[in-house]
């Protein structure tokens, strides 16, 4: 079945490109330029979003709000500002692109994203004092639930569903988009795992859960 998307970009010539180019690779393609369009267009039998964020009538970020969970998003952005980037992946897009981008790696990053939607889930995983359940994607911390963001939650479960490996920070980053490793940047990385570990150890300057291997990655603790 042919993966349904919805195209938010009010610039006419990178509109009707990627259209062709995303027809051209079997996709099935809503455009719209405005985001009150968009508003009127979002429903949940749509695979894939791709939103820009600077619209003329409205922010993107207010327009992400409004897409139903059964929706992946990807944004589209002229703003490579890491607040920007983070602000965009807590609020649930699944990745975003700076412009100007190569359609062949925005491809990538779409086919990514959907098949991460199909992949099966193992059960409770349970960490010292932690339990993560990835049916629900909750986060459990001596047995009250806590907020993990979008991307928190992702890095989180790459580890805890890898405990004997190290990996760098590129890995990760590769892993969580499931794409070339060229195409990542770790900027924002740092700032995902001092915050991850602000929620999930009892003393974040001397983690137990999420260890740094110097000069390496990272690794998740022992068990116990």
């Amino acid at each position: 079945m042919k993966a349904k998307v919805l195209l938010v970009e009010d610039d006419v010539s990178i509109l009707m490109g990627l259209k062709f180019c995303l027809e051209q690779e079997g996709f099935l393609v809503t455009c719209v330029s405005m985001g009150k369009e968009a508003l009127e267009k979002i429903d949940d039998t749509y695979d894939l979003a791709l939103l820009d964020l600077n619209l003329p009538d409205m922010y993107g970020f207010d327009v992400l709000k409004k897409f139903p969970p059964s929706v992946s998003v990807i944004f589209l952005t002229a703003n490579d500002e890491e607040v920007s980037i983070v602000q965009g992946l807590d609020m649930g897009a699944e990745d975003y692109i700076t412009k100007p981008f190569r359609t062949r790696e925005l491809i990538s990053r779409m086919k990514a994203v959907l098949r991460r939607k199909n992949v099966s889930v193992p059960q409770k995983i349970i960490i010292q004092n932690l339990e993560i359940d990835p049916s629900s994607a909750k986060v459990f911390k001596n047995h009250q639930e806590i907020f993990l963001t979008s991307m928190e939650y992702k890095i989180l479960l790459i580890l805890v569903t890898n405990p004997n490996v190290v990996f760098t920070r590129e890995k990760i980053l590769a892993d969580i988009w499931d794409v070339n490793e060229e195409y990542v940047n770790d900027n924002t990385l740092t700032v995902y795992i001092k915050r991850l570990r602000e929620k999930i150890e009892d003393d974040p300057n001397h983690p137990t859960i999420i260890l740094t291997v110097r000069g390496v990655g990272y690794k998740i603790g022992d068990e116990t």
